[in-house]
C-alpha cells in the first residue's frame, strides 16, 4: 500500500514537472517545445512542422540549426508550404535546387535571439515598420497590428506570427503561416 502510494506521489511529481516545463514554452504542432532543446530538437517533434524539417534536412542546415547561434527561426508550417503552388516543394527539394531551397530557408532566420516584444519595439520605434535582415540576404518588412506581428517578403507576401516566443537553448522560433520567399 505504502508502495502504492509512493509511486502514485512520484508519478504525479513527475507529470507535474513535465507540465511545468511545457507551460514555459508554447505547444507547437502538438508537442511540447523545451528550451533546453535547439531548434532541430525542438522542430522534429511537431507535427506541423514536417516538411520545413526536411527542407532543412535537404539543404543541409540542420548542423546549422543545431548550433550555438543565437537565431530567430520563422518557421512556416506545413500548410504554409502546401499554399506555395503545385510542385514547388518537391521541386525545391531535389538536389540540383539545393542552393534555391538553401536561400527561402535562410530567408526565415536572423542571426539574433528576437523575442516577439523585442521586434514590436523596434517596429514602434521605427514608426511602424522595421526592417529584418536575415543571414539568406533578404530583408523582411516587420510590422505590428492589434498584438500580432507580420512579416512582408521581397515580394509583397504577408505571412503572421501565429505563435510567438517559442524558446530555444540557441534561440527562438516564431511559427509562421506562409513561407516567406526572396526575390529571385
Amino acid at each position: 500500500m505504502i508502495k502504492s502510494v509512493l509511486r502514485g506521489f512520484a508519478l504525479a511529481a513527475l507529470m507535474s514537472a513535465v507540465a511545468f516545463a511545457a507551460a514555459k514554452n508554447p505547444v507547437v504542432g502538438g508537442a511540447a517545445m523545451f528550451d533546453s532543446k535547439n531548434i532541430i530538437e525542438n522542430a522534429v517533434n511537431s507535427k506541423d512542422h514536417t516538411t520545413l524539417v526536411a527542407a532543412v534536412k535537404a539543404a543541409g542546415l540542420v548542423g546549422t540549426l543545431e548550433g550555438k547561434g543565437p537565431f530567430t527561426v520563422f518557421a512556416p508550417t506545413n500548410e504554409a508550404f502546401a499554399a506555395l503552388p503545385k510542385g514547388t516543394v518537391d521541386t525545391l527539394l531535389k538536389p540540383e535546387n539545393k542552393a534555391t531551397l538553401t536561400k527561402v530557408l535562410t530567408c526565415h532566420v536572423v542571426a539574433a535571439d528576437a523575442m516577439a516584444k523585442t521586434v514590436a519595439k523596434m517596429i514602434k520605434d521605427d514608426g511602424g515598420e522595421h526592417d529584418i535582415k536575415t543571414v539568406g540576404g533578404c530583408v523582411l518588412k516587420a510590422k505590428e497590428s492589434m498584438g500580432k506581428i507580420t512579416l512582408t517578403d521581397e515580394n509583397g507576401g504577408v505571412s503572421h506570427v501565429t505563435i510567438a516566443d517559442v524558446k530555444q537553448s540557441n534561440g527562438v522560433i516564431h511559427v509562421v503561416d506562409k513561407v516567406l520567399l526572396p526575390k529571385m
